[in-house]
């Protein structure tokens, strides 16, 4: 068994945040030694807690969107490798879905990391994702985290949630969508090209 799929069978069988979670486990991820984007996100909702399969709801089409990619590039593990910052839906509260479980990025990501050396860009999806890894390089606010996108390049590139609970946001911030989207799209398509060369 290959170190890729020993580990993720470990991943896939986690129970830790077991006693917190009401709808149970059901880690969603994916990691694969070739990818070279990696989105790392929130946490699973409950459509795809129960489909098993990442960012399959609205929040998903929008992010093919942003990205510019097909259904079948994103869910090309060479291509696009997942790590929510919680593996598992964490449940819902009034109004939206509860913080992703703080134990997984601790426990799975460094090791998952390691295994993927191709990455050549790092998709920070939401407010989670930008204060784990930028830590005291993120700004006081997530819109001026993303505002910011430009001094975290090449290796990370900080972005809003793609919910549609976040379309007030949008609307109130068109630059990101003028501005950032264009260069997203650009450099995956420069990526998904540089694979296809080999």
């Amino acid at each position: 068994m290959s170190s890729v799929k020993k580990l993720t069978v470990e991943a896939k069988g986690c129970s830790v945040c077991l006693p917190h979670l009401v709808d149970g486990v059901n880690p969603v991820f994916v990691i694969h030694p070739m990818a070279r984007i990696l989105i790392i996100g929130q946490a699973p909702g409950r459509k795809v807690h129960e489909s098993g399969k990442p960012w399959a709801d609205a929040s998903g089409r929008r992010l093919m969107e942003w990205l510019g990619i097909t259904s079948e590039e994103f869910y090309d593990p060479s291509i696009c490798a997942i790590l929510p910052m919680g593996f598992c839906f964490p449940g819902s509260k009034k109004g939206g879905d509860l913080p992703p479980r703080p134990e997984c990025a601790p426990k799975w990501h460094s090791p998952m990391i390691e295994m993927m050396p191709n990455i050549e860009v790092v998709l920070l999806i939401g407010k989670y994702a930008q204060n784990y890894y930028l830590e005291i390089d993120k700004k006081k606010t997530l819109t001026e985290t993303v505002r910011e996108w430009k001094s975290y390049l090449p290796k990370y590139i900080p972005m809003p949630h793609p919910s549609p609970r976040n379309n007030i946001w949008l609307r109130k911030n068109p630059w990101f969508e003028n501005e950032v989207i264009p260069f997203i799209r650009t450099e995956v398509r420069k990526l998904i090209n540089k694979m296809d060369s080999y």
